[in-house]
């Protein structure tokens, strides 16, 4: 077993970072554990008034373990006020996804590939079975499915944005970066047409003897 050396790392906190630590307990905006661990250092600062806590006071006054005290106190010694406030962040993700890049690949590949026999179109259903039966997963529900073509579906429509309008028109995508590519609409006879059919309707409902021109507008 371990043996605790409490003393090994003392905290000694200057105005700055003592006023840093007091924010963050007092903004109302962070997390539980972020003021817990600023509240470790601020109750363990040699420069207190009072003195520091113990370890064990510590532990017994914001319901933690005198490990936690020891791995916070170590932490601000060692690598700074920052790690020893944040989490330390995962490198991976607690439950690792049941569609990888190469299942998603397969996937993508499935749904632009004719539908099986039998079928118009391919369904959810049918494509979580599918990846069963080519053995890239023993198991996934039709909703693992649907989020992943989702996700998907929303990274290529900002891959590929439409400028509707002639003429340099700035356009952005909903991130405000500009897109690599721009396709621009042609405007052909359909569109005249329409504007002149529109000129056509406005002038049948105008009363009769009504004049309009540019300038005025009368009888």
């Amino acid at each position: 077993m371990a043996i605790s050396t409490p003393n090994l790392y003392p905290v000694i906190l200057d105005n700055e970072q003592r006023r840093r630590l007091l924010d963050i307990t007092k903004n109302g905006r962070s997390p539980a554990k972020r003021i817990q661990h600023a509240q470790v250092l601020l109750m363990s600062d040699r420069n207190r008034d009072g003195g520091p806590l113990s370890r064990s006071q510590l532990a017994e006054l914001l319901g933690i373990h005198v490990n936690s005290v020891d791995r916070i106190r170590k932490r601000f010694v060692l690598e700074g006020e920052a790690p020893a406030v944040n989490r330390k962040a995962r490198l991976t993700p607690p439950i690792a996804p049941k569609i990888d890049g190469h299942a998603e690949a397969f996937l993508i590949a499935t749904c632009c590939g004719p539908a099986p026999k039998g079928r118009t179109r391919w369904t959810l259903v049918l494509l979580a079975e599918e990846l069963k039966k080519n053995r890239f997963v023993t198991s996934v529900c039709v909703e693992t499915v649907r989020k992943t073509l989702k996700k998907r579906t929303a990274t290529l429509a900002e891959a590929v944005l439409v400028c509707a309008r002639p003429g340099p028109r700035p356009v952005h995508r909903p991130n405000g970066r500009s897109p690599r590519r721009l396709h621009r609409r042609t405007h052909g006879r359909g569109t005249v047409d329409l504007h002149g059919r529109g000129q056509q309707a406005a002038a049948s409902r105008r009363p009769a003897g009504a004049t309009c021109c540019t300038r005025t507008c009368g009888p």
